[in-house]
Parts: C-alpha cells; structure tokens; sequence
C-alpha cells in the first residue's frame, strides 16, 4: 500500500488524513463513487490508484439517478452529508455494499458554516458523533471503523485555541 510521506504532498491537512482513513479500510486499487462534483480531492485519490466516478451536482435530497448508476467498490460521501436536509434518504438509496465517508462535527463554541456568497455552500447539519452514527444504522449501514481529527487554524484566541484539541472531522467506514 502506497503511503503518503508527509503533509506537504497534499494540499490540506483533511485530505491527508481522509487518505490515509481510505487506504486503512479500502486499499487501491478500488473504484469509488464519490457523491459531490468532480474536485481536488478526486484528483488525489486517482494519483493514489483509485478509480473515481463523481456525482454531477445533482440536489441528492431529490435526485438519486447517478448514486447507482456505477458498478463500484465503495461509495464515499467526503464533507457532503451536512449539506443535505435529510440525509438518510440518499444513505438509504446506495447499493453498495460499502461506505466510506467524512463530516464535520458540530462544534460546541462555533455557529454552523454558512458561505456568505455560495447560496449552496451551508451546513443544515453538523453532527455530534452518536447522531451520525444513528443516521447510519438507521439507513442500514453498520460502523465498522472511525476516526476523529481536529483542525487547527493558525490565528489567536479562544476558538482557535480550542480548535486544537476538539475534534472537528469525523470520518466512517460502514458496511451493509
């Protein structure tokens, strides 16, 4: 299995740990459908061996056309679940029997994200651990593995200080 050598070699510090979360419980070669457009971090997972179908944009609490469309390994869903309102609905959907996925987790000391210029880019939901976890079994999926990680910013005060140490990220591998 190809590692990684250090931060440096990908562009953010989450992408290098969702790698490295991908790689522990779905080595390459794989292919994967990754709900969400085409991005970076696609490009990333190509450059690690994986093989990499991507959703088109489609509003995926109404849409569910391209999350079946690809014979594939595994599905992942990396920062997408927060966007949508009622998540369980395209969880429920997917027939793979694999699912690798990330989210923020909600932050006691800090609002939900809101993009102030992309009416698209808002968190309707940043869960505490056990919700997603719920969310999950509810929609048939079993935990198998997970992993949370902080995401220290490079200001002073308070909040960055505790963005240190308080998990931000909450990365999952489930089965059916």
């Amino acid at each position: 299995m190809e590692e990684f050598k250090s931060y440096k070699t990908i562009p953010k510090k989450r992408y290098a740990h969702t790698v490295a979360f991908l790689q522990s419980v779905l080595p390459a070669p794989a292919t994967l459908l990754d709900l969400g457009v085409r991005n970076e971090l696609s490009e990333i997972l190509e450059s690690y061996g994986y093989t990499v179908h991507n959703t088109h944009g489609e509003d995926l609490d109404l849409d569910f056309e391209h999350v079946n469309k690809h014979e594939v390994d595994a599905v992942t869903a990396f920062e997408i679940f927060e966007h949508l309102i009622a998540p369980f609905n395209v969880l429920k959907t997917i027939k793979a029997s694999k699912l690798i996925t990330t989210v923020p987790l909600n932050l006691w000391f800090a609002s939900a994200y809101k993009s102030k210029t992309d009416q698209w880019d808002r968190h309707y939901h940043e869960f505490e651990d056990w919700q997603f976890d719920w969310l999950l079994e509810k929609s048939g999926w079993e935990i198998k593995k997970f992993e949370k990680w902080s995401s220290p910013v490079n200001k002073i005060g308070f909040r960055p200080f505790l963005r240190k140490f308080t998990p931000r990220y909450y990365a999952v591998y489930a089965e059916r």
